[in-house]
């Protein structure tokens, strides 16, 4: 029997934050209260597109109870300049547009001013006493709609990149990106077998059940601190500080417990508002929005128009790939059509390609990330072309992608080569399943896909500190909404040799640590994992300088092992092993305090792969959709906490299945919001799906120490393809938009009838 290779990692200790959630003792963004404070509320837009020609404010500054107004003219003008924004990119000059409506409003919900009043009542009493004129203008409301010609312009300014000869006239196609591999057309022409197909999504909401809220107090002497709920307290000080001119030293935000983000809260919304408006009113300001306004007013991800065309060989072999994706960017451009693009291909091993991409505005709520941002989207349409390959040739989808499968070496049609990585791994251990080798049963289908994310690394800080009894605390910089609180102490306790539970995670505020980017692209345990090792290898650097003074031996003739100090060899002397409990008591005598600090702009993250088997049935009456067995086969890396990971695979594939079904914004022809709310808006619930069955694959990765690739994203890209393939073989209908709900479904399905009767 092998022995396990190490003590914590891998192993499934409780979870640090268990107790504080499940006793409802954990404190979320509105549960923040400070003396004093007033509430603020948003007036926002009632028009899809609308020139904003005056705003009266005096009537409901002279009402009762209101301490503070505030429009954009209380927001400094930015430049016209690209900042990172999580996972994705955008113009600061935008943002501050979005955040409060300038010229413009632009989307239903944008908002145009804000209030402070003693009482919510007062707040939105006052919002129906500001008068707003507006003029308004034609909209538009779909990807492809805005793609026209002829399609009312949302920005004078707006001239596509990435053109050449570079057009003088405005569009809303803000950007087009090319991805060239080899010769397309040549591959093209040697193909034995072509398929092409044109594809749609939706815009869907990330589902996050805890809205967006913060509360916001600015002393007399600038001094401003905020608490908030967010993917990235940094990032919020950083949009804070750049919106409305000031330092970031006299911003000091503290991320709450998050209920949810999924990359919906890596942007600001109400923060610069409530700063705002605590400067004017001198008092806190706490701001919720409304579930209503959420799905109005922040950010869902992309819809999108696709089309792909696949060459391949009889035997299987994919020669040639053509593809186009157009994405929404909402408002304001910055869709993630980029990483759509490069993640389109990224499981295959293809010489010749042509991946182009182009990112769109409309009069929509300006996207923002969501798990894997634009990965699904582009694989929905890829994978469900390869699956339509699979049938053409009479291969079965698991070899179809094994024979074209990417692997240590491939060049990617976006550019980097791949290190080791894991595609191979999963789609073996997909194809020897338990599900996949059972017989389908009578009346089911099922379906395949694959999915890739990059996962990132970047920014990351941490310290750790050694208690006088010898516990340590961990302290990060990364609000924790997958499980990284456990993760770091894990790695921690691995390190320094002690048990876990002597470790405590803490994350610090903005002032308490060092910057770290966002919690999101699958980076936290990853690179703030990195920097956690370093601080505890600082500390045990610093144990043994301490054990050597202690001994009088040199530094190099102690070792650590196992939690304590040792004499390397006999040669040494015959000391007493120094536990860190020991060294901790004695510390005031051998140096002081034992600290460590790591910091990092950690490189080296390992790409990500996943495989999904989907078993399901289909009500030819109705179009409902009912889902018997769902498996997750994704590469982890090493799982540092495999409970988590599970969850994690089980979380995304979740969410995919409500993409893949039933999820979707529907505007009316006035371009307003007709199902603002999880009433009208249909996600999943738990009789809504099968348990799902998760495969840990782990092939480590070579530049992390414990081999961790992250987790987070890759599970939502295949859902989506898995179903609509399993449906199609069902069927023999294929279903080419989302989502497949019933509608449409029983649409496509009353329309096939003839020609399948004819058959």
């Amino acid at each position: 029997m092998n022995e396990p290779r190490f003590k914590w990692v891998g192993k499934r200790p409780d979870r640090p934050d268990g107790p504080d959630k499940v006793t409802g003792r954990a404190r979320f963004a509105a549960d923040f209260n400070m003396p004093g404070q007033l509430v603020g509320r948003v007036l926002r837009s009632p028009h899809a597109h609308a020139r904003i020609k005056s705003i009266d404010t005096s009537a409901a500054e002279k009402l009762h109870g209101v301490k503070a107004i505030i429009t954009a003219k209380d927001l400094p003008e930015q430049p016209n300049q690209i900042v990172p924004a999580g996972e994705m990119q955008v113009n600061l000059r935008d943002v501050t547009r979005n955040v409060m409506a300038r010229e413009k409003a632009l989307y239903h919900g944008h908002a145009v001013a804000a209030v402070a009043a003693t009482t919510d009542a007062v707040a939105r009493e006052a919002l129906g006493l500001i008068k707003v004129e507006y003029e308004p203008l034609p909209h538009v409301i779909d990807v492809e709609a805005a793609m026209r010609p002829d399609a009312p312009v949302l920005h004078d300014h707006l001239i596509t990149e990435g053109v050449e000869p570079k057009p003088t006239k405005a569009s809303n196609i803000a950007k087009r990106i090319e991805f060239l591999k080899g010769d397309a057309a040549a591959g093209f022409a040697k193909a034995e077998v072509v398929v092409e197909r044109r594809y749609t999504t939706q815009p869907v909401h990330q589902g996050y059940i805890e809205p967006h809220a913060c509360l916001a107090s600015a002393a007399e002497d600038g001094q401003i601190q905020m608490w908030t709920t967010t993917q990235g307290h940094f990032q919020v000080r950083g949009f804070c500080s750049r919106l409305l001119n000031i330092e970031t030293s006299q911003i000091r935000v503290t991320a709450s417990e998050i209920g949810g983000g999924f990359g919906g809260k890596t942007v600001v919304y109400l923060e610069p508002l409530a700063i705002r408006l605590s400067q004017k009113a001198g008092k806190p300001v706490k701001m919720t929005m409304t579930r209503e306004e959420v799905f109005r007013a922040s950010g869902p991800t992309s819809g999108s128009v696709m089309r792909v065309k696949i060459g391949a060989m009889r035997d299987g072999r994919i020669v040639a790939v053509d593809a186009e994706f157009a994405l929404q960017a909402g408002a304001f451009p910055g869709s993630p059509v980029g990483p759509a693009c490069m993640c389109s291909l990224a499981c295959y091993d293809i010489d010749n390609s042509k991946v182009v991409g182009f990112d769109v505005v409309s009069n929509r709520p300006k996207v923002a990330a969501y798990r894997a941002p634009g990965a699904p989207i582009s694989a929905w349409a890829v994978e469900s072309t390869i699956d339509i390959l699979a049938q053409e040739l009479r291969m079965d989808p698991i070899d179809l992608r094994m024979k074209n499968a990417a692997k240590e070496g491939t060049k990617t049609h976006y550019g980097p080569v791949f290190n080791r990585v894991g595609f191979i791994e999963c789609l073996n251990a997909a194809k020897s399943s338990a599900h996949y080798k059972s017989p389908v049963k009578p009346g089911m289908a099922r379906g395949v896909s694959a999915g890739f994310w990059f996962n990132v690394g970047a920014d990351s800080s941490a310290a750790a500190h050694v208690g006088e009894d010898g516990t340590v605390t961990i302290i990060s910089g990364n609000p924790d909404i997958g499980g990284s609180r456990a993760a770091l102490a894990q790695m921690a306790a691995e390190e320094l040799g002690v048990d876990y539970n002597k470790v405590r995670p803490i994350i610090a505020d903005t002032a308490s640590i060092g910057f770290n980017f966002v919690t999101g692209g699958s980076r936290v345990t990853f690179a703030n994992g990195l920097a956690v090792i370093g601080a505890v290898r600082e500390i045990i650097g610093e144990c043994k300088k301490r054990a050597a003074k202690i001994w009088e031996v040199e530094p190099d003739a102690v070792i650590w092992e196992n939690g304590e100090v040792k004499p390397a060899s006999t040669n040494v002397g015959t000391f007493e092993p120094l536990s860190l409990a020991k060294l901790a008591a004695m510390a005031g005598k051998t140096g002081g305090p034992i600290n460590g600090h790591g910091q990092l702009n950690a490189q080296g993250a390992g790409p990500g792969f996943g495989v999904h088997l989907v078993d399901l049935a289909v009500d030819k009456e109705t179009g409902i959709v009912t889902i018997d067995r769902y498996t997750v086969v994704q590469d982890a890396g090493t799982a540092i906490h495999p409970s988590y990971v599970e969850g994690q695979m089980q979380g995304g594939a979740a969410q995919g299945i409500g993409w893949a079904l039933n999820e979707e914004y529907i505007y009316n022809k006035q371009g307003k919001l007709d199902n603002p709310g999880f009433l009208d808006y249909r996600m999943p619930v738990a009789s809504d799906l099968p348990m799902i069955e998760t495969i840990i694959v782990e092939v480590p990765n070579p530049t992390h120490p414990y081999g961790v690739r992250g987790v987070g994203e890759v599970p939502i890209v295949p859902p989506m393809a898995a179903i609509g393939s399993a449906i199609a073989r069902a069927t023999g209908v294929r279903m080419t938009d989302l989502p497949m709900s019933p509608p449409r479904l029983s649409a496509a399905l009353d329309a096939a009838a003839p020609r399948q009767a004819a058959e």
